[in-house]
Formats: structure tokens, sequence, C-alpha cells
């Protein structure tokens, strides 16, 4: 048995990889995690807003009318553009595994040019984490989107390297997103980014910001969309957020996810869960009878079903009408004597 993939080409020991976060923002991180049995890395990402300061420090005649004041200074960043640029090559010439780079904006920009200096520093690949939330009342979704399609569009020409888009899940056609995304350049696409939700706290009437540690909810929603997409495009499916225990892994590559990016479940129990989760993905592939990761990859996908949209509709009525049904026998049994 093996659990050998390809994720936009790249050959990969299995599909667990690391996804964006501490764990693979230093070089000896990122060799632990490959001896801990990570078959890739996705490094932390360079921020638009990171490399516009540096470049208005770096350049006194710059002037963007302090738009970008409020964001943290470059010392606050967990990398400056020089030393994630070093860490990509000093990785590359330390481990084997594949480094990919990543890069966070929201809007079109000459900071996207940042994705050729990540492809000659030697990133095996490149993640575009496109996190846009228009607050502005008068923009249309068809603005939103295209400028979407615009950053990703100008990546492209900067790079031949595999480029994967990680996106939230606020489209009303993801499947029709994710067609244009092929379009303009991408090789894979990366459900879902986690969407910032600020708690507010009614003593001291602040709004406090936290990233909590995932949960295996979180993941449904990437392995319904994943199974919706799968064999209908030619994107490679990567599942983020919310993979917390082998189950969660399975189920999103039974959905058809090409590989899923482990990163809270690390946090929270230590890299070496790493070889938990491949140790039993072996054990379930050998009660299924399953020799490869290719013989299950979308078995439960909806690719061969004719109508998609129908099929959810059909799940979706007769879910509720099963579950009216269920309370309304509990009803007759907890009330027997209710008046009809």
């Amino acid at each position: 048995m093996n659990l050998k993939t390809t994720y936009m080409g790249l050959c990969l020991r299995s599909p667990i990889v690391v996804g964006a976060s501490p764990l693979t923002g230093n070089l000896a991180g990122i060799q632990e995690l490959e001896k801990s049995g990570a078959s890739a890395i996705v490094m932390p990402s360079l921020f638009e807003e990171q490399i516009i300061k540096e470049a208005i420090a770096e350049t006194q005649y710059l002037d963007l009318s302090g738009n970008y004041s409020a964001f943290p200074s470059t010392s606050e960043y967990l990398l400056s553009i020089e030393s994630y640029l070093r860490l990509i090559k000093e990785a590359k010439q330390k481990v084997k595994i594949p480094v990919i780079a990543s890069l966070n904006g929201r809007s079109p920009g000459w900071w996207c040019r940042y994705a050729k200096e990540m492809e000659k520093a030697g990133a095996d690949g490149l993640e575009l984490n496109i996190y846009q939330v228009s607050a502005d009342v008068s923009q249309s979704s068809e603005s939103i989107e295209m400028d979407t399609l615009e950053i990703v569009r100008l990546v492209r020409k900067e790079v031949q390297i595999p480029l994967a888009v990680k996106i939230c899940p606020f489209y009303t056609n993801v499947g029709n997103i994710a067609q244009r995304f092929q379009a303009a350049g991408a090789n894979g696409l990366v459900l879902f980014n986690r969407f910032l939700q600020p708690e507010m706290d009614i003593e001291t009437l602040e709004i406090k910001s936290k990233i909590p540690l995932g949960t295996s909810r979180d993941s449904q929603l990437a392995a319904t969309w994943i199974a919706l997409l799968y064999n209908r495009l030619k994107l490679d499916f990567a599942a983020t957020g919310g993979v917390i225990e082998t189950r969660d892994v399975i189920r999103l590559i039974l959905a058809g996810a090409s590989i899923v990016m482990v990163c809270s479940a690390l946090l929270e129990k230590g890299i070496g869960y790493i070889s938990i989760i491949e140790n039993e993905i072996l054990d379930w592939m050998k009660r299924h009878n399953f020799s490869s990761l290719e013989e299950w990859r979308g078995l439960l996908s909806q690719h061969k079903h004719p109508s998609p949209e129908s099929l959810v509709r059909l799940q979706y009525v007769g879910l509720l009408v099963s579950e009216e049904r269920r309370r309304s026998h509990l009803e007759d049994k907890h009330f027997p004597n209710k008046v009809q």
C-alpha cells in the first residue's frame, strides 16, 4: 500500500501537507516537518501591505496617502521580504520535499511581481492567498471577482511554477469562479480561507481579533465543494481548515482532494501527529482493501451525477423532510394526547 499523490504536477509521498503557519516559518521547523513525514510545506505569507510598507520605508518619494499606516510595521511580520527569499533558498538546499511559497493580497498591483522573486529563490510552487471582504456597499460582486481574477493573471504572467489560489467560500457560484481561475492560469484551488470573525467584548466594549484552532466541522464546507467540482475541472483541489482527525483526511480525499493541509492539529498535538495520521489512513485502506490512494480518491464525489445541482437540492429537501418526520415521531412519543 502507498499514499503517493500528485498536486499541481508535484509528486508527493502522501497527501499530508503542512499548511502556512509559524511551523513553516523557519529552516529548523521545515526540516523537522520533513523528518516527521510531511510530504510538502506551505510557507507563511508575504502580504501585499507588508511589501508596500517596505517599499514606502525604502522610497521617500512614494506617497500612498497614509493608506497603510494602520497596518503592522515591517518589523512585526514573521519574515521580511529579504529573509523570506533567503529561507526559500536555504530550505531548498536542506530538504527534499516541495517548498510552496505564499503571497497574500486583495487587489491587483505591482506587488504581484514578487512572485517572480519567489520563483527565482527556488520555490516549487506558489499559493496565492486572496482575502478580499468588501465593506463598500456600492461595489458589485462582478467587480470584486474581476479584481480577483486580475491578481491571478498578473501573478501567472510572472511565474512558470505551479500556481494555486486560496479563496474564501463567499461566491455566488464557487464552481464558476473556479473555472475562471483555471482559465486565468491556476493549477490548483485551496478550499477555503478562514473568514475572520472578531469577538465583541461586552464588558470592555472592545473588538478582539483572534484566530481559534479549527475543528472537524470546519472541513465540511470544503468537502462539499470539492465533491461537487471533482473531475469537472482540470484543477487539483487542496483542502484546508478543520483537518483535525484522520477521518477528516479520509473524508476529504473521498470527496476528491489531491492533498489536505494540516495545521491546527499539529499546533495542538505536535508534529509527530503526522505519522499517526498516515498510519491510521493505511490501516483504514487495509480494512477496505485499497492498495493506493488513486483507488478511492473521489469515490464519494458527485462527478458522475448528470445534475449535481439537482442532487444537492434533493439531498437538502430529503434531509429536512426526514428531520421533520423524526421530530414529529419524538413529539408523538412525548405528547401522546396532543390535539391534532
